[in-house]
C-alpha cells in the first residue's frame, strides 16, 4: 500500500463546520480535513457517524482545508448523520478512488438525484474552458432536484435541462429522455454521468450507439474502500479500487452486469 493511500485510509476525527440544507432529504455537511480538501471531482470519502456505521459519499466540493459532501437521508447511519450540527464531531477516511479526466471543448453531464454533487465538483472545473457545457439533471419531484441555482451560473438557460417524473418541474420524464434530441442538435465530445444505474446504462448505450467518449461514476456498495472486501465488484473491477470513474472500454466490459444486477450485503447477486 503506497504511503498516499496508507494516509488517506487512516481514519481521523474532525468537526462539521458547516451543514446546509438543500431539500427536504438532502443536506451538504462541509468538514475540515486537509487530505480530502485535495480531493479531485469523482472521487469520495467514507464517513464515520459515532456509534452508527461509515458510509461512502461521493466529494461535492474540496478546497481550502474543507470539503463538502451531499448525503440523502435515506438509512441509519443517513439518518444519523442528518440529525448533527456544525460542531459535531464525526470520522472520515480518503479520499479514495480516481477521479474523472478533465476534458474540453463540447461537455454533457447527466446527473440523477445526488449524483448531482461529483458532476457539479466538475462541472465547475470545466466550466470556463469548455465550448459548451450542458448539464441534465433529473429527479422523481421538484423537491428532490439538487443545485439547480448553482448550475444557473455554469450553463445558459438553453444547456441546462431538469427533468422530473411527476412533472413538478422541468420536462415530466426521465433524465434520459430529452437526450436523443439534444444528441441529435449539438455534436458533443464528451459525456459525463453519475446516478441510478439504470440511467447510467442508458447513457451509457446512447454513448455508443454515437461513438461519443463516456465516463460515468458508478455507486455499489462499498465497505472498505480500498479494495480488499469485495462487496462492490463489478465484472472485474472493485469500484472502490478501479473506479468509481469507469470509462467507455471497462463499461463494455461489465455492460452484463451494469443496471442489471449487484452485491447485496450477505454477498448473494441482486437484480437491479
Amino acid at each position: 500500500m503506497s504511503a498516499y493511500l496508507t494516509a488517506a485510509n487512516t481514519m481521523r476525527t474532525t468537526r462539521i463546520i458547516g451543514v446546509k440544507t438543500e431539500s427536504p432529504t438532502v443536506k451538504t455537511f462541509t468538514l475540515k480535513d486537509k487530505l480530502c480538501a485535495e480531493a479531485k471531482p469523482g472521487q469520495f470519502l467514507m464517513l464515520w457517524v459515532l456509534r452508527v456505521d461509515e458510509i461512502p459519499l461521493s466529494i461535492l466540493n474540496a478546497s481550502d482545508g474543507k470539503a463538502s459532501v451531499a448525503v440523502k437521508a435515506v438509512g441509519e447511519a443517513t439518518h444519523a448523520l442528518h440529525s448533527l450540527k456544525s460542531g459535531d464531531t464525526i470520522g472520515l477516511r480518503g479520499p479514495f478512488g480516481n477521479s474523472f479526466t478533465e476534458h474540453h471543448g463540447r461537455i454533457l453531464m447527466v446527473a440523477g438525484g445526488t449524483g448531482t454533487a461529483p458532476l457539479l465538483f466538475l462541472a465547475k472545473k470545466l466550466a470556463a474552458r469548455a465550448t459548451r457545457l450542458a448539464f441534465v439533471t433529473g429527479a422523481k419531484t421538484k423537491n428532490e432536484l439538487l443545485f439547480l441555482n448553482e448550475l444557473d451560473f455554469l450553463c445558459t438557460k438553453q444547456s441546462k435541462i431538469a427533468a422530473t417524473e411527476d412533472g413538478s418541474y422541468g420536462l415530466k420524464c426521465l433524465a434520459t429522455d430529452p437526450l436523443e434530441k439534444l444528441l441529435n442538435k449539438t455534436k458533443f465530445d464528451m459525456i459525463y454521468t453519475c446516478g441510478p444505474e439504470l440511467m447510467v446504462r442508458k447513457v451509457f448505450e446512447l454513448a455508443e450507439k454515437r461513438r461519443i467518449a463516456i465516463e460515468a461514476s458508478l455507486e455499489r456498495l462499498m465497505r472498505c474502500s480500498i479494495g480488499l472486501c469485495g462487496s462492490c465488484v463489478i465484472g472485474k473491477y472493485r469500484v472502490c479500487r478501479d473506479g468509481p470513474v469507469f470509462n467507455a472500454t471497462q463499461l463494455r466490459e461489465v455492460k452484463d452486469e451494469l443496471g442489471i444486477s449487484k452485491l447485496g450485503f450477505d454477498g448473494s447477486r441482486i437484480p437491479l
